[in-house]
């Protein structure tokens, strides 16, 4: 009976560590459980703030793109003004009926006008060295960023040859010229002119032999043909202006 009763107690000793032992592992998988919930919400959480904050660098692009594009269509408007108006000062040239349209020379010298397009790239700049840039890495949004601050670079550049060609071209005029009348009759009043001893034919023939010289001419016949080059360059870039903005549009509204 001794020998039933110890082997009785010894059953019941080992189903309780059984039962504490099934306890403590229920325990464990509980505390795990807990312990992938917070960290999926905190993932989540985190998930969160990061999208909110690409969000903002998108968006501060988005309206910085938008002012680019402003300027690119003042700038594409006044080009094209300059350019009709040296074309039609070119044809004048060929015609030989430069003299019967001085008033034409006159303000085609606009084409010596250093115009430049001043990018808004902050924002895109400030993106890239974000740790955000990796979570647009490889989309759509990424590519068109791409090939629009390249197509910005060309710009920049064909923008910079043409006004350093102008201002040699002006700077060796100056040495050709005296642009006194010239200055005067384009920035005076008509009524304080009309009273100086220097008649208007004075004024006239010197504008004559002004756009007459080679390099005048050089100037109003690169700015006819280059300036629809450029012309061309701000509408691909606005084009590429409104894919962008469409695409942050569909990024941040998820």
């Amino acid at each position: 009976m001794k020998f039933f009763r110890r082997v009785r107690q010894k059953l019941i000793l080992d189903a309780k560590n059984i039962r504490y032992i099934k306890y403590a592992i229920g325990e464990i998988i509980l505390v795990v459980i807990g312990i992938l919930i917070a960290l999926q919400i905190n993932n989540w959480n985190q998930s969160i703030e990061d999208k909110k904050s690409l969000d903002e660098y998108l968006i501060k692009i988005k309206y910085l793109t938008l002012e680019d594009i402003d300027q690119l269509d003042k700038l594409s408007k006044g080009r094209k003004q300059i350019a009709d108006l040296c074309k039609k000062a070119r044809n004048s040239i060929l015609n030989k009926t430069e003299n019967e349209n001085l008033f034409l020379f006159k303000i085609s010298g606009a084409a010596f006008v250093d115009f430049y397009f001043k990018p808004n790239s902050g924002g895109y700049e400030s993106l890239k060295n974000s740790e955000y840039y990796g979570k647009i890495n490889n989309t759509t949004l990424d590519s068109l960023l791409t090939k629009y601050h390249g197509l910005v670079d060309i710009i920049a550049e064909n923008e910079r040859s043409y006004n350093q060609y102008t201002v040699h071209q002006e700077n060796y005029l100056d040495t050709q010229v005296d642009r006194s009348l010239i200055l005067a009759s384009a920035f005076m009043p008509l009524d304080s002119l009309a009273v100086k001893a220097t008649p208007q034919a004075e004024y006239d023939q010197a504008f004559i032999e002004y756009t007459a010289k080679p390099a005048y001419r050089n100037v109003i016949s690169l700015a006819a043909w280059q300036f629809d080059t450029m012309i061309e360059q701000y509408y691909q870039l606005t084009d590429l202006g409104h894919l962008i903005i469409k695409e942050i549009d569909a990024t941040t509204a998820d």
